[in-house]
C-alpha cells in the first residue's frame, strides 16, 4: 500500500523535522514551499496524505484547501492543517473549509505521527 505525504511548508526547520519524522516512519515524503502552484503540485504528486500550513507564499493555507474540495477527486483527500496562530476563528474556517485535522504549532513528535497514522487509516478504509 502506498503512503505518500505531500508536506507544503515554507518553513525549512519545520519541513526537515516532519520529513525526518515521517521518513523514519516508512513514508514517502514530498515537500513544497509555495502556495500559488499547490494544488497543481498535489494533482501531479497524487499523495495519500497532504500536510498543509495555513501561511504559504503566494496562496494561503485555508484557500488551498477551499480548492481542494471544490475538486471531486481531491473532496475526500486527508488534510492535516498546521498554524502558528492557534485561533478557535483559524481552526473554525478551516473546519468549514473541510481539514480533516487541524495542529497548532509548536507541536509534538508524537501528536505529528499520531494524526499522520489516523488519517491515513480513515482514508484506507473508504
Amino acid at each position: 500500500m502506498s503512503r505518500k505525504v505531500l508536506l507544503i511548508e515554507d518553513e525549512p526547520n519545520i519541513t526537515e523535522a516532519i520529513r525526518f519524522l515521517l521518513t523514519r516512519e516508512g513514508w514517502q515524503v514530498e515537500t513544497h514551499a509555495e502556495g500559488t502552484d499547490a494544488v497543481d503540485v498535489i494533482r501531479a504528486t497524487q499523495p495519500d496524505l497532504v500536510i498543509l500550513d495555513v501561511m504559504l507564499p503566494g496562496k494561503s493555507g485555508m484557500d488551498i484547501l477551499r480548492d481542494l474540495r471544490e475538486r471531486d477527486e481531491m473532496r475526500d483527500l486527508p488534510v492535516l492543517m498546521l498554524t502558528a496562530r492557534g485561533q478557535s476563528r483559524d481552526r473554525d474556517m478551516a473546519e468549514k473549509a473541510g481539514v480533516s485535522r487541524f495542529m497548532t504549532k509548536p507541536f509534538s513528535n508524537t501528536e505529528v505521527l499520531t494524526a499522520v497514522r489516523d488519517l491515513h487509516a480513515q482514508a484506507s478504509r473508504t
